[in-house]
């Protein structure tokens, strides 16, 4: 009888608290050499935290991280990659103007009589990419090359540092079908090679193909942990949810007593639309209702609220706010048509970090509340009061600057200028609205949007990955994949269960070589 392999990696009572938010709660793991091991749960879950302990970016508050026999209790960046931990994230961090060969030798270049020897580092780069199989020279230029490619190239940057554990975090993310097709048969190859393998993914058609055994993270804590052999997707889909997830209890923020949906009049109309990587798509949002899009990544939904803010083209179909069409080509016109949009990367797309949180809140109204160009601040200043209050801006400090503002309430700020007193739309478009949000503000900002609608007839219609927040918000949600939408869940029907069901078969009945090859990008 064979002896059982010992583990590259082993994880013990790990846990991290962010400012009283416990987000790893004493999280084992093991994943011996020659292993894929899938790592489960949806946004908040604690995935992204574990990781970046592993990866030396957070330290953990209290556990032991094990690397090939060595134990430590925290481990530096630096330290991460010397006892052999390599991490592939979803944001590649290949340099795009460099070689290939230069990526791979990156901070640890070969030298030769104080130059750097470039034939050495060409002819062992050549060696890695055929390991992984890859379709590159040593000399391209890796901003030419297709992202599959570019990713392999991390990887054989991680086996040139002697990696002995791999972490790929949603590496099917960017990738076209073909793409991830070619990556399976390399994560195949590597575990043959003996590499501890986690694999980060919301794709259970990705665990039932390549995953050993699998471990479920939900709200920190390690909810279920087995071999992958003798589950079914159904109870795996179980084990992520929970076991109050398919209860059909209405869950706080639902609680909203609304007529019927067909009673009342549509806000918002779609039919046929149709654009880049999506469509057809048919949609209504009646007065006063929220609406949610779920898919996977790479189901299109961020594309359909583009292209209702005119971030994109649309090819097709047609776009109604209450009987008036609209035809935006770009944001502004969807502004004055009565569409707004807070983004999903509020950093980048939506906040001024060094603009006050007044001008921040205030941007698009700062030009209507002046008199003859002169800026009337008095009011400005009322009128940002009374959106404080509102949305439970902490500090309430009109003059700091929005990059002192926490991440809850830089996004309070990006959702103010949409609903303050000065400025009002018909229908608000929401991608991934609490997206690196705590748990408290979360709730604030639920409670923000769903009195938006209920006390103004505000139509809302978000976009989110997290089947959480969409039982806590939405009135319906339309399942969206392959850039169409497939279902849709309302009342008791509307579960954390039935959310992760809709979206995992519809992606396998939908599945298909030509199916969206990019990730979906912010607004």
């Amino acid at each position: 009888m064979s002896e059982p392999k010992l583990p590259n990696l082993r994880v013990r009572g790990l846990s991290k608290s962010f400012g009283g938010v416990r987000a790893l709660d004493g999280v084992d793991l093991s994943v011996p050499g020659g292993q894929v091991h899938a790592l489960l749960g949806h946004n908040g879950a604690g995935k992204s935290t574990l990781i970046k302990c592993l990866g030396g970016a957070f330290p953990p508050d209290a556990g032991t991280i094990e690397v090939g026999g060595s134990s430590c209790t925290r481990l530096s960046p630096r330290e991460s990659i010397a006892a052999g931990v390599a991490i592939i994230f979803q944001t590649l961090s290949v340099v795009d103007s460099l070689t290939v060969a230069e990526n791979i030798f990156l901070g640890q270049e070969w030298t030769r009589y104080g130059r750097i020897d470039r034939r050495a580092q060409e002819e062992v780069a050549a060696g890695l990419l055929e390991r992984v199989a890859a379709h590159c020279s040593p000399r391209d230029r890796v901003g030419e090359l297709p992202t599959g490619q570019r990713q392999l190239v991390e990887i054989a940057k991680a086996l040139s540092r002697s990696a002995s554990v791999l972490v790929l975090d949603e590496p099917t993310a960017a990738l076209s079908g073909a793409e991830s097709d070619a990556l399976a048969e390399r994560v195949e190859d590597l575990r043959g090679q003996g590499l501890a393998i986690v694999y980060v993914t919301h794709l259970l058609a990705e665990v039932e193909r390549l995953a050993d055994a699998v471990t479920v993270l939900r709200d920190g804590r390690v909810t279920h942990q087995s071999d992958v052999s003798g589950w079914t997707r159904r109870e795996l889909v179980a084990a992520i949810a929970g076991p109050a997830a398919g209860s059909g209890a209405v869950p706080a923020g639902r609680g909203r007593a609304r007529p019927a949906e067909a009673m009342r009049p549509a806000r918002l109309t779609v039919e046929g639309l149709r654009g880049p990587g999506f469509g057809p798509v048919d949609l209504r949002v009646a007065d006063g209702e929220i609406v949610g899009l779920h898919g996977l990544i790479g189901s299109g939904r961020t594309r359909i609220l583009e292209t209702l803010y005119g971030r994109r083209r649309a090819s097709g179909g047609t776009v109604c706010v209450g009987d008036r069409a609209v035809a935006a080509t770009r944001p502004a016109e969807a502004l004055a048509a009565g569409i707004a949009l807070v983004p999903a990367d509020r950093r980048q797309q939506g906040l001024f970090p060094g603009l006050s949180a007044q001008d921040n809140a205030l941007l698009p109204s700062i030009r209507p509340l002046a008199r003859r160009g002169v800026r009337r601040l008095a009011r400005e200043r009322r009128i940002f009061d009374a959106l404080s209050e509102t949305v439970g801006l902490r500090p309430a400090r009109p003059r700091l600057p929005a990059a002192a503002f926490s991440g809850g309430n830089q996004q309070k700020l990006v959702l103010g200028r949409w609903i303050n007193e000065a400025r009002s739309v018909d229908v608000l478009l929401l991608d991934e609205p609490t997206q690196g949000v705590d748990v408290g503000a979360r709730q604030e900002i639920y409670q923000v949007v769903s009195a938006l609608a209920e006390q103004r007839g505000t139509a809302v219609l978000f976009a989110s990955s997290d089947p959480e927040e969409v039982v806590a918000l939405a009135d319906r949600c339309l399942i969206v994949a392959a850039g169409r939408i497939v279902g849709e869940l309302s009342g008791a029907e509307l579960t954390e269960a039935a959310l992760l069901s809709a979206v995992h078969d519809a992606d396998v009945d939908m599945h298909n070589p030509d199916k969206l090859a990019t990730s979906e990008g912010a607004v």
